[in-house]
């Protein structure tokens, strides 16, 4: 039996947009541009090119927030999943980090050496190097592998298996740094600043645990699904 999820490909794309903003950066990950119209789910994918049931599940999983969500492999398209996550991590590496760390430095007083001020800033760069060295690996090597099963390569040197079993969410340097700036940094006259900076780091520690989750509840079973085809079919 077929599972029903929120969103089908007849609904208008606005109406998804509206219900969860956070969508905004699947349409930006999927290439997809504003200015749509009325025009529904499929008629904005097949306008750009964009594999719509790929679409739809990324949307689906991220508003539905199921673990155990069911998809089937032909709804899914291992290289459209493949490209939204290369996009995602342009996003965070070369755009929303920097200028996070931007409006720290802008938020932070250093003009006194104060030891709070530099723990900030220290743990916010060793929490980046580590996003930095994951997505990198992703880019590197998980991406390549799949490049080569869908070119119909048997590559035994790495199961996907493998990246899934050591693949942890990156947040307890994060969680440090909240908590020095909540707990310890003293308070100023106007923290507007500050505040606004502590809300972007809340909304990109969301957004990248919902980005490992899409890789290992939707992108690892796909290509899971692709390795035992190809290795069934040699």
């Amino acid at each position: 039996m077929k599972t029903t999820h929120k969103y089908s490909s007849t609904d208008k794309l606005c109406n998804l947009i509206c219900d969860n903003y956070s969508l905004l950066m699947v349409l930006n990950r999927f290439d997809l541009p504003l200015g749509f119209g009325d025009k529904t789910v499929q008629e904005v994918c097949d306008l750009h090119g964009v594999h719509c049931g790929t679409f739809l599940a990324v949307a689906n999983f991220i508003t539905e927030n199921d673990y155990t969500y069911g998809i089937a492999r032909s709804d899914i398209s291992v290289e459209a999943m493949m490209k939204y996550l290369k996009n995602a991590h342009t996003y965070f590496l070369d755009f929303n980090l920097p200028e996070i760390r931007r409006k720290l430095i802008e938020a932070i007083d250093f003009s006194s050496n104060d030891r709070v001020s530099i723990l900030i800033l220290q743990f916010f760069d060793e929490y980046v190097n580590e996003v930095r060295k994951h997505m990198e690996y992703e880019n590197k090597n998980v991406f390549t592998y799949v490049e080569k099963l869908l070119a119909g390569q048997n590559d035994t040197s790495f199961k996907i298996s493998l990246y899934a079993s050591k693949h942890e969410q990156i947040d307890d340097t994060l969680t440090e740094l909240k908590n020095i700036i909540i707990k310890y940094y003293p308070e100023k006259t106007n923290n507007n600043l500050l505040n606004n900076v502590l809300f972007d780091i809340f909304n990109c520690e969301q957004d990248l645990a919902l980005h490992c989750q899409v890789e290992d509840y939707l992108f690892v079973p796909a290509v899971s699904d692709l390795e035992l085809n190809l290795y069934t079919n040699e």
